[in-house]
């Protein structure tokens, strides 16, 4: 293991920065962010709310559009193609509300 790999896994044991995710029906740690999404239509931009979940590789080897996160009472579908990191060890996945 990396000194990388490591601090990537003391990040995730740390209740201060990651919660508790059922994906798929599997519970894990993950770092969520919820950051507004501009989106232009024409003359018009709508601002609308989004959901990333950040997730080590080692507990989803292969995530995929469609599969279901449950946070926080609230449930997330996959969109889009998921995105692993430079160091190919945290998948970042796009939601959108399910």
């Amino acid at each position: 293991m990396t000194a990388f790999a490591a601090a990537i896994d003391d990040l995730f044991a740390d209740s201060n920065m990651t919660v508790t995710v059922s994906y798929q029906g599997s519970p894990m740690r993950a770092l969520v962010r919820r950051p507004d999404r501009d989106i232009e239509f024409s003359d018009i931009t709508v601002q609308t709310g989004t959901a990333l979940f950040e997730i080590r590789r080692r507990d989803i080897p292969a995530p995929q559009a469609g599969d279901i996160i449950h946070h926080d009472g609230d449930s997330f579908v996959v969109q889009g193609e998921p995105r692993l990191d430079a160091e190919r060890l945290i998948w970042t996945l796009d939601t959108r509300p399910g």
